[in-house]
């Protein structure tokens, strides 16, 4: 069973990354090798975590890619999960 309704991961990283290491917005991207449009983006929910980006978030503030691309999953199937009708679909059985 999945998540209700899980944060974006920018609002996980803001939190418990930048805020909790009292971090401007500018030194985390600076950390993170991107520009602050770049990770503003992120924090703001108007992009996500790609591979590239679990990658750098790995490296600088901890936590595995796989675990930062899973929180991405999550938010993204959540929110998916809203506004796709399966009501009309059948499991394929085999012959």
């Amino acid at each position: 069973m999945g998540m209700h309704n899980p944060p974006h991961p920018g609002e996980i990283i803001r939190e418990f990354c930048v805020e909790a290491l009292s971090l401007t917005v500018t030194d985390a991207a600076k950390a993170l090798g991107i520009t602050r449009k770049t990770f503003s983006a992120l924090l703001n929910g108007r992009s996500g975590v790609s591979p590239e980006m679990a990658l750098r978030l790995s490296k600088v503030f901890g936590r595995s890619p796989e675990g930062w691309l899973k929180l991405q999953l999550q938010y993204d199937l959540w929110q998916t999960q809203q506004n796709v009708d399966l009501k009309g679909l059948k499991r394929v059985k085999a012959a």
